[in-house]
């Protein structure tokens, strides 16, 4: 039997530690879901995370870690790890000294934040943005925490090392779900056998549990830093080379990953306008898609992010190219398949899973099929945004992010102004501008490289899959007799059967990065 390419072995690694992230992250919203339903108190919650969220995604867990991890691998490469430590540190030292001052700023211009017209939730009345500001305060300790633990998933990733920064985010959703389970409730109860005393802390117990998470988020990666022989260096400079390098590219990244997290702003904004429970169907519908995208997009396009370094680093453009192509083709092929069947069969699993109503039920589905039409453009956009950081060149995501921002205001609003009815399946909709984004990426890239970048057959292959796939799916939950969630689920394997044979060269190739 043929070995496992190198980087298919990080791929199934980083990806499996994911899927049982996913899990941990379906069991939390689940037990969030059934103690808070749609309710105010769940949309302030997810409201209250969005800013911190993106303070941690643009300092550290985005624009610094992106950067870091080509300039760190050619120090490892050039200069040894004692070196490759030093600038670590560095960049460490700023990423924490920048989001603990942006917190600061945050905290002490809260309500003016939340409360504004073009605030993160203007449709809220004065008392609910009361709960939602207390909320994003108290957040952001666990967003400074994030600062450095989020670095430090990018210094064990240049060293090669994937193993305990893909059981970091685990580790992360189970203080949440301790927060759950132990901090949230009012009265003690029983799940399994085992009591749950009530500290009656309510929706801000969910928060004390994202700051246990994170915690628990950078304690897993300290043995990875001893085995790497990391020694702190206490510098706080700007005139270091290797951090001037990390600063030239995490500028445009940074505004990258501001356009990002705008989208995100934007999506609760227009949210909070429509009826209750779009926020929590948002954030819902975007983790239900999230899981497959996880599971290859991410997976795949954080294992080959070291090794396309190398190879820019060392200008093999054709090697960089294969490696690419390999997983353009792979991600178009399996997604587009996957989002079809999973469409299919999701209603009856989403009123299992979260006990809604039949209301919220319906939103919640219809939501989560928006986003998966997207699947596919934010799995390949994933690989092609860390092949230009890769390459060194930063502006080319940055003028993209801002087309696919425009398109997505521009969506919103006729959404938000002459189709109401849709509510958050709408808003989702209009997360397709993220499709556009990666054929303009792959665009630019084929131009960029000595031969371009071919994935027309995969396409093709995708399309079908999907159209077959789905439709076995979907005829076979809605005719076979039986409870729905059985058919559902069997209609959903023949579907995955149906399409396998169809994507099976894009499957070989997977094992084969």
């Amino acid at each position: 039997m043929k070995k496992l390419s190198f980087l298919t072995r990080t791929s199934f690694l980083i990806g499996g530690f994911f899927a049982l992230d996913k899990g941990l992250a379906f069991l939390r919203s689940i037990i969030i879901a059934r103690q808070f339903s749609l309710s105010f108190e769940l949309d302030a919650f997810n409201v209250a995370n969005n800013l911190p969220d993106m303070l941690f995604a643009l300092i550290s867990g985005g624009a610094m870690s992106m950067a870091l991890i080509p300039i760190l691998s050619e120090y490892l490469a050039t200069r040894g790890r004692p070196e490759a430590w030093k600038l670590f540190s560095r960049i460490a030292n700023l990423a924490f000294t920048v989001t603990a001052f942006v917190a600061i700023i945050i905290v002490i211009f809260a309500e003016q934040i939340v409360r504004s017209e073009i605030g993160i939730a203007p449709g809220f009345g004065v008392a609910e943005q009361d709960v939602i500001i207390k909320l994003m305060r108290l957040n952001l300790i666990a967003t400074t925490i994030f600062s450095v633990s989020g670095l430090v998933m990018g210094g064990l990733q240049a060293n090669q090392h994937f193993l305990l920064p893909a059981m970091a985010p685990m580790l992360y959703n189970v203080g949440q779900i301790f927060g759950a389970l132990v901090f949230s409730p009012t009265e003690p109860y029983r799940i399994v056998g085992i009591e749950f005393p009530a500290l009656g802390l309510g929706i801000n117990g969910l928060v004390y549990g994202v700051i246990l998470g994170a915690m628990l988020h950078l304690g897993i990666q300290i043995p990875g830093l001893i085995k790497y022989k990391f020694r702190w260096t206490p510098s706080l400079t700007l005139k270091d080379e290797g951090v001037r390098k990390a600063l030239k590219i995490m500028g445009p990244r940074l505004i990258t990953m501001l356009g990002i997290q705008l989208v995100f702003i934007a999506r609760d904004n227009f949210a909070s306008r429509l009826e209750v429970g779009a926020i929590t169907a948002l954030t819902y519908g975007w983790m239900i898609m999230q899981v497959p995208e996880t599971l290859l997009g991410t997976a795949i396009a954080t294992a080959i992010l070291p090794t396309l370094s190398e190879y820019a680093a060392t200008d093999n453009w054709t090697k960089f190219r294969e490696v690419v192509e390999r997983a353009i083709r792979v991600l178009i092929a399996l997604t587009l398949p996957i989002a079809a069947i999973l469409s299919a069969g999701l209603l009856p699993l989403v009123r299992l899973v979260f006990g809604f109503n039949v209301g919220g039920t319906a939103l919640l589905t219809w939501t989560a099929r928006a986003f998966l039409l997207t699947l596919v453009g934010y799995a390949v956009q994933e690989v092609l945004s860390r092949a230009f950081y890769a390459r060194k060149e930063a502006l080319i995501p940055l003028a993209t992010i801002f087309v696919r921002f425009g398109i997505y205001i521009l969506v919103g609003i006729i959404v938000l102004n002459y189709f109401p009815e849709l509510s958050a399946a709408g808003l989702a909709l209009a997360e397709l501008a993220v499709v556009v984004e990666a054929v303009i990426m792959l665009y630019i890239m084929r131009a960029r490289l000595p031969e371009s970048v071919t994935a027309l057959p995969s396409l093709l292959r995708g399309l079908t899959a999907a159209l077959l796939g789905g439709a076995s799916a979907y005829a076979i939950a809605l005719y076979l007799p039986g409870g729905a969630v059985i058919t559902a689920i069997i209609g959903m394997l023949v579907g995955a059967g149906v399409a396998l044979p169809i994507i099976w060269k894009e499957v070989r190739l997977l094992f084969n990065l």
